[in-house]
């Protein structure tokens, strides 16, 4: 490499190769710009002597011509690499279109299950995505206040099946955990409705739903209870024992069952009695456990203890033990009760003790059989 003139060079005798130190001097900085500078002037055959001042004009001419030619070089790479700002605000605007609030969401699909040119699949479609909304406490006051609670209520007398279906699915999903819309979708005849399809003849995905419904209806609301036992919906729920083909319903029933005494009893074993007085007093005006007995739900109740799924047992375990004091001297006539509650003692004394093996001391099976012993200790 070519170094400036009076640079002092020499020979580094560990690598072999010759190596120059620049000038530290101005004057030294000086040849070096001057050498600079004649390596720029000779790359565009540049002489200050030789040119004429239109000449100079002309290739100031074509430097500006070809700054400009790099210029649009560089925009056309960044072209390239950014997008426009017109195609930005277009995807925006699409954006904007799918980022919709919950509530505007809602009103389009209530609209398109009220519209007489929406097609059976259309109104399907529009009820199960409104199930997923009406989860949410908020978006269900927001449903109810846009008028979709009763257009669902009235979707329960549609002589369609999937629609039946699918607005008693949206109407359980709106009413847990939700006092305003329970209320309101008992004074607008939601629970007569309900009823009315448990007790008629319904394919069994309809019936499923109408009783999701109606729990998420009765569940922490004892003037739907007291209705309920008034209209004769025990009586429903008992008759569902009797159909053939509504088995895998029975076990939610009797969940259901359970869970309505259990709710019952808790509450007034609670210490707070001032905050809860009223509440209190509403519950006892729910007959409940003297038409449990009435009814003979003692019997479809222990009869789900020869199913042959654990949970079943299980679920079945626990409403036998609420009913034992109603129900004690009905079980202790019952053979049938007491050869199934051997067989489970059996069954249940062979898996605990195979979970007690692999180190599980507190397992399910274990869990199982303290119930069945207890039942069969109370008898």
């Amino acid at each position: 490499q070519a170094v400036p003139a009076g640079s002092h060079v020499q020979l580094n005798l560990q690598t072999g190769e010759r190596e120059a130190k620049l000038p530290d001097s101005e004057d030294g900085k000086s040849e070096a710009r001057e050498e600079r500078r004649r390596k720029r002037l000779a790359k565009v055959d540049v002489d200050a002597n030789s040119f004429t001042s239109q000449e100079l004009k002309k290739a100031l001419a074509k430097l500006k011509e070809s700054e400009k030619a790099e210029r649009k070089a560089r925009e056309e790479e960044v072209r390239k690499k950014f997008r426009p700002i017109e195609q930005l605000k277009e995807e925006f605007e699409k954006l904007n279109v799918k980022m919709e609030t919950d509530y505007e969401i809602m009103v389009k699909l209530i609209s398109k299950f009220n519209s007489s040119a929406s097609t059976l699949a259309d109104k399907v479609a529009a009820l199960y995505d409104l199930e997923y909304y009406v989860h949410q406490v908020d978006n269900a006051k927001d449903f109810l206040s846009m008028g979709g609670l009763q257009l669902v209520i009235e979707g329960l007398n549609s002589t369609e099946a999937a629609l039946k279906e699918h607005a008693a699915f949206v109407l359980g999903a709106a009413l847990s955990s939700n006092p305003r819309v329970q209320i309101e979708a008992i004074e607008g005849g939601a629970l007569q409705k309900l009823l009315v399809i448990l007790a008629t003849e319904q394919p069994l995905a309809v019936k499923k739903k109408a009783l999701f419904a109606l729990s998420s209806m009765l569940r922490h609301f004892p003037y739907a209870q007291q209705q309920f036992l008034k209209l004769g919906g025990l009586q429903v729920l008992r008759s569902l024992f009797r159909q053939k083909g509504m088995e895998t319903l029975h076990v939610r029933v009797v969940t259901l069952l359970y869970d309505l005494i259990v709710e019952k009893l808790l509450l007034e074993d609670s210490q707070q009695e001032d905050q809860l007085e009223e509440k209190i007093l509403q519950y006892r005006q729910v007959w409940l456990v003297p038409a449990v007995v009435e009814q003979d739900w003692c019997a479809a109740v222990s009869g789900l203890l020869a199913a042959p799924e654990h949970d079943t047992r299980e679920k079945a375990l626990k409403t036998v033990a609420v009913l034992m004091a109603l129900c004690r001297e009905r079980y202790r006539g019952d053979r049938a009760l007491s050869s199934t509650l051997g067989l489970l003692r059996r069954e249940y004394e062979e898996l605990a003790a195979q979970e007690r093996s692999e180190g599980d001391k507190d397992g399910y099976f274990g869990e199982l059989l303290g119930s069945v012993n207890t039942i069969i200790q109370q008898l």
